[in-house]
């Protein structure tokens, strides 16, 4: 199985593509040095294959690669934090 992440800012989401054809996607908004990210889905057809966990894996290193901070709104990606604490740095603090 071959899997791309890329950064699609005028629909403004990270979507995984699985063999060249979309299989999921991570929603966000961005503002000003923050990220919010806020639905993630992923395709039935890969679901429990380690998809939506790769794809906001390479979204949050995209991110801290531009330097910026995570607003997890979504559940999937909120989860995927609290199982990977090394992304927790990552969390911006209100």
């Amino acid at each position: 199985m071959n899997l791309l992440v890329e950064d699609n800012p005028a629909r403004r989401r990270y979507e995984i593509l699985v063999d060249d054809a979309l299989a999921g996607f991570a929603g966000y908004e961005q503002r000003p040095g923050l990220v919010v990210f806020t639905h993630t889905q992923v395709d039935p057809s890969v679901s429990g294959q380690g998809v939506g966990s790769r794809l906001v894996r390479e979204a949050l290193d995209q991110t801290r690669a531009r330097g910026d901070r995570v607003v997890a709104r979504c559940p999937f990606v909120a989860a995927f934090i609290d199982r990977h604490p090394e992304y927790a740095d990552l969390l911006a603090t209100h």
